[in-house]
């Protein structure tokens, strides 16, 4: 069965099923619901009623689930897996164990339904035996990186809880400027509400002043300073970033990411094509398509094409110690600039 984060939650306040799936983008809302599997599970003993699996003991789960919880009811496993459910490409039968667990399951779910609660954890899930077996049985979940909109959401009612205010624009500049994941949303929201304090007012300003930035986000700063010719801006941003500790090489990789993503931005709008599609933009990323149509106005094809073939060789001659990579970058954003 196949739930909503929102059905799933709600179920579990009513009762704990026996086997579940957890999968997807936003591990901050999975950590909360396997939180709360646990508190609704009770005592946990580890290596009694409570047991962890990871790679490196995922063949013990057969034993782990028919060893008795000696002295409890329940025993509940958790499983964290980024291995189980993927397909291998190159073959078409399942690996050994992944045969293994979802033959198991198959035929063992009188055992497991009357004293386990199995939750398996991955980052991804393709439809493998696996997959399908937890499907027919259990409980399956995706929880993927929530909307701006939903993100405004939550943020919004955190503030209430503590009697700060603030509006939608505002909170939309942050996830703009720090991101869609919800971890780093919290933790840039409790910075703000502390600022603020209660009664106050969360501004843009304070967005700025206390919000930490995500390097992407950055990026598009140092690109719209390029676009107008800014080259101390754009240097200014660039020394700001090292200054932050980001590895230069990590900027150079996302510069040249952004610029390819400029690049297939005016390709796209030239034949009419979906941006998001183009860009390969999660459905929580849409709000970034006018940012690169903006970007991508500024610039001619010719020029973007330069600047990916400069980022390629800086790319290839820094590695094979023809030039310094800070130098290099530098004298690329400058000759564009000229």
């Amino acid at each position: 069965m196949n739930l909503t984060y929102d059905v799933l939650n709600k179920s579990i306040d009513k009762e704990l099923k026996s086997l579940y799936l957890l999968y997807g983008a936003e591990q901050y809302l999975i950590e909360t619901i396997v939180n709360k599997i646990k508190k609704k599970f009770g005592e946990k003993v580890l290596g009694i009623n409570y047991i962890l699996i990871d790679e490196t003991n995922i063949e013990n789960i057969v034993s782990d689930i028919e060893i008795p919880a000696f002295g409890y009811d329940r025993k509940l496993i958790i499983v964290k897996d980024n291995v189980l459910f993927k397909k291998d490409g190159r073959k078409k039968t399942a690996t050994p164990i992944q045969e293994k667990i979802a033959e198991y399951i198959e035929n063992n779910m009188d055992i497991i339904e009357e004293s386990i609660i199995l939750v398996f954890i991955s980052q991804e899930a393709d439809k493998n035996i696996v997959f399908e077996q937890i499907e027919k049985n259990g409980i399956v979940c995706n929880i993927e990186e929530l909307k701006p909109i939903q993100l405004v959401k939550n943020l919004k009612q955190i503030c209430n809880l503590y009697k700060v205010n603030v509006d939608d624009r505002t909170l939309n500049y942050l996830i703009e400027i720090s991101g869609t994941k919800l971890q780093n949303l919290m933790n840039e929201i409790r910075k703000l509400i502390e600022h603020a304090g209660k009664n106050g007012t969360i501004t843009v300003d304070d967005v700025n002043n206390l919000a930490i930035k995500q390097i992407e986000s950055v990026i598009f700063e140092l690109t719209d300073n390029l676009a107008t010719r800014k080259i101390d801006k754009a240097l200014e941003v660039l020394d700001n970033l090292i200054y932050q500790k980001e590895a230069i090489q990590k900027i150079l990789i996302t510069l040249y990411n952004h610029f390819k993503k400029v690049y297939l931005c005016t390709i796209a709008v030239n034949l009419n094509k979906d941006i998001t599609t183009s860009l390969g933009l999660r459905s929580n990323q849409t709000f970034l398509v006018s940012k690169y149509k903006k970007q991508a106005s500024y610039f001619k094809i010719n020029e973007l094409r330069d600047i990916l073939n400069s980022l390629i060789d800086l790319d290839y001659n820094y590695k094979n110690g023809k030039i310094d990579i800070d130098i290099g970058l530098r004298s690329i954003l400058c000759n564009y600039c000229s």
